[in-house]
C-alpha cells in the first residue's frame, strides 16, 4: 500500500493524546458498544483518560453514543461506536472486465456504490472512467455533506511496497503504472488521502479490518476470478498485509505447476491460472470475453462443462492446500466471479482441500474456507478500509 500524505509534526503531549484517541478507536472498531468504563478497561487507560479523549472523537464525528446500559455492579453508561453519519472513504476496484466504485462509513456500510464494464482498457482510459464515476457518486445528495477521508483503488496484481507503482498486471496488459498519477490528473481537486495496493490483499485487509467481535488471528483471502491471486493479512493495530520485498506476497496465480504445461498471460508456461482461472475456464469451453462467464457456462450442456469444472475445482483445492502449508492462516476466504458456478466447481474443490489438509499434522484444527455469496465489492471495501486505517493514523490532534 502506498498513500500520500502530509502529517504535521507534534509534541509529546499531543502525541500522547493521539495514541490514547487512536487506541479507543481500534477497540471500537474491533469491539463496538462498549461504554467508557469498559473502554478504560479493555484499553488500559484511566477512565478521566478515556472521558478526555472521547469528547472531542464525538464532537468530530468519530464516535457516536447509543442507548444507556446498566452493567452489574456499576454505574450506568452509554454504548460507545464509531460514528456512521459525518465522515466517508471511497474504494474503488479497477478489474480485468468492471470497474467498481463504492462509498462507506467508518463501519464499512455501504452507502452508494455503482459499476461499469470495462474491455481491456489502457491504464488513462480506465482512470478517467473511474473519475467520472467517482464524480458521479459523490454529486448525491445523501453523500454531500459528509467528510471525504480519501480513495483506496485496488488493482489486478502486484504494487511495490512503498511506492504508488503497479508493477504488472498481465491480464490487463499493464506494466509499471503509476495508477494514481494518472488518476490525480483526472481528479485534481479531490481531497483526502489517495492509496492504491493489490486486490487480493486489500480484499484480506477489509474483510479483517471491518471484523468484530473476535476477529482471527489470520486471514487470507483467495480471488478466484479471471485470474487467481490471494493477500495474507495478520490481525493488529491495524492489521499487517503480508506483501514481500517486490509486492509479489500471494500471486498464488503464477506459482508453477507444470512447467510443459499451457503458457500463461505473465509469459511462463504453466502457472496455477493455466489450471484454474476464468480465462482458462473461456479458453477451454469456448466462452468470448463479452459473454458473461457464468452464463456462458449455464447456456452449455452439462456433460460438457462438468469434466472441466471439476478438474478446475480440484485445482483450487490444491492451491487451497499449498496456501494451507506455505502460510497457515487462521481463516481462509474465497470470494471471485468463480465462486459463483456453483457445486460443479466449488465442491470439488472444497472436497479436495477437506481430504489432504490435515494429512501432515492430523490434529490440527480442521480449516474450513468461508466462501462470500457477495463478492463484487469486496476489494473496493478492503480499500476504503485502508483508507480508514490511514486516515485514523494521521488524526490530528486538534479533533
Amino acid at each position: 500500500m502506498t498513500r500520500l500524505s502530509d502529517p504535521r509534526p507534534a509534541g509529546d503531549l499531543n502525541s500522547l493524546k493521539q495514541r490514547n484517541r487512536l487506541a479507543i478507536l481500534d477497540a471500537l472498531r474491533r469491539t463496538p458498544g462498549m461504554t467508557r468504563t469498559e473502554l478504560a478497561r479493555q484499553t488500559g487507560l484511566t477512565k478521566v483518560t478515556v472521558g478526555s479523549a472521547v469528547a472531542p472523537l464525538l464532537e468530530s464525528g468519530w464516535l457516536e453514543e447509543g442507548a444507556l446500559q446498566y452493567r452489574r455492579g456499576g454505574r450506568p453508561g452509554r454504548e460507545l461506536s464509531l460514528g456512521e453519519h459525518h465522515h466517508l472513504m471511497l474504494g474503488a476496484e479497477v478489474g480485468v472486465h468492471e470497474l467498481r466504485v463504492m462509498a462507506c462509513t467508518l463501519s464499512g456500510a455501504t452507502l452508494a456504490q455503482r459499476c461499469i464494464s470495462l474491455s481491456s482498457p489502457a491504464p488513462d482510459d480506465a482512470a478517467r472512467l473511474l473519475a467520472h464515476e467517482i464524480t458521479t457518486l459523490l454529486e448525491s445528495d445523501d453523500l454531500g455533506a459528509r467528510r471525504l477521508l480519501g480513495i483506496g483503488v485496488a488493482l489486478p496484481g502486484p504494487v511495490m511496497p512503498g511506492e504508488p507503482l503497479l508493477g504488472l498486471a498481465p491480464n490487463l496488459g499493464w506494466h509499471q503504472v503509476r495508477f494514481l498519477d494518472l488518476l490525480a490528473d483526472h481528479l485534481p481537486a479531490l481531497s483526502g488521502i489517495r492509496l492504491m495496493d493489490n486486490e487480493s490483499s486489500l480484499a484480506a485487509f477489509g474483510e479483517l479490518y471491518f471484523a468484530t467481535h473476535g476477529a482471527p488471528e489470520s486471514l487470507l483471502f483467495v480471488s478466484a476470478d479471471t485470474g487467481i491471486g490471494s493477500g495474507l493479512v495478520e490481525n493488529g493495530a491495524p492489521p499487517r498485509i503480508i506483501r514481500g520485498v517486490h509486492g509479489l506476497a500471494g500471486e498464488i496465480g503464477h506459482t508453477l505447476l507444470d512447467p510443459d504445461g499451457t503458457l500463461c498471460h505473465c509469459g511462463n508456461y504453466g502457472c496455477a491460472e493455466t489450471l484454474v482461472s476464468g480465462w482458462r475456464l473461456r479458453q477451454q469451453l469456448g466462452i468470448e470475453d463479452s459473454v458473461d462467464l457464468v452464463d456462458g457456462v449455464a447456456a452449455l450442456p452439462d456433460a460438457t462443462t462438468a469434466p472441466v469444472l471439476k478438474q478446475a475445482g480440484q485445482a483450487l483445492g490444491m492451491l487451497l492446500h499449498n496456501l494451507h502449508h506455505t502460510l497457515n492462516p487462521a481463516e481462509i476466504v474465497i470470494g471471485g466471479t468463480l465462486t459463483t458456478l456453483g457445486p460443479a466447481f466449488m465442491d470439488p474443490a472444497l472436497a479436495r482441500f477437506a481430504s489432504t489438509q490435515r494429512r501432515l499434522l492430523p490434529e490440527a484444527t480442521l480449516i474450513t474456507p468461508r466462501v462470500l455469496a457477495q463478492h463484487q465489492l469486496i476489494p473496493a471495501r478492503g480499500a476504503a478500509a485502508m483508507v480508514m486505517a490511514s486516515a485514523l493514523s494521521l488524526l490530528e490532534s486538534s479533533e
